[in-house]
């Protein structure tokens, strides 16, 4: 399995009513948005990512504070944080405990704002975007943790740049350096993949996205 990465979500965490709960949630991750630059390359996230984890009941999810390992939320398997996916993205809900009031405070009064998720990524894809910039889809992983959060700059994409040099059979040295220099693309071969994503409003129309759509469902089926 390749190592744990972390992604920075521009949605908001926010303050939810649940029968009394001291319950945060927010988006972790949203499908087929296009990342800022991360370093020579963008990222989308396929609707089909999180399909495994969704469909094993996501196992060992949690919930923590900017990652922390003292700083836990809730857990999936407690019941006390809650995932779904829509066709939004990746949808969380956690139940604060009362040790962690001070999180639930800090969202409620706006100094915590944004999410954060880390994943694990069985399968990803290289292309180019239609601005003629290298993206990398993730296709397939497994959920670590969500986490509401102050600090958002998670930007160790080695584990990225990794995949892309297996993927071209280069050393991992001279892609960090292309990646560097802004050179990523002579690592994709032709013709590549381009990533093309429909405007605003006909997302789910785009012939891409329905094929991903059709993907996901697919990957859904499939027995680990």
């Amino acid at each position: 399995m390749s190592d744990a990465e972390r992604r920075f979500t521009r949605g908001l965490v926010e303050v939810r009513e649940d029968g009394g709960q001291r319950t945060i949630g927010g988006y972790a991750a949203k499908f087929n948005k296009l990342s800022r630059n991360l370093g020579g390359f963008v990222e989308r996230i396929d609707p089909g990512f999180f399909a495994k984890s969704e469909g094993d009941g996501w196992p060992e999810a949690m919930a923590r504070y900017n990652h922390d390992d003292n700083m836990l939320l809730g857990t999936s398997g407690a019941g006390t944080l809650r995932l779904a996916v829509d066709g939004t993205g990746l949808d969380y809900s956690v139940d604060v405990p009362q040790a962690r009031a001070d999180v639930y405070e800090l969202v409620q009064r706006g100094d915590v704002q944004r999410s954060s998720f880390a994943f694990y990524t069985f399968e990803d894809d290289w292309g180019m975007t239609g601005q003629d910039f290298p993206v990398r889809t993730l296709l397939s992983g497994q959920l670590v943790d969500v986490a509401p959060v102050n600090s958002p700059a998670y930007l160790d994409t080695s584990t990225g740049l990794r995949s892309l040099a297996e993927r071209s059979g280069a050393d991992l040295a001279e892609v960090r350096t292309a990646a560097g220099e802004g050179d990523l693309k002579r690592f994709l071969g032709a013709p590549p993949t381009v990533i093309d994503l429909a405007p605003s409003g006909q997302g789910d129309t785009h012939p891409l996205l329905a094929l991903r759509q059709r993907r996901a469902e697919l990957y859904r089926r499939r027995t680990f």
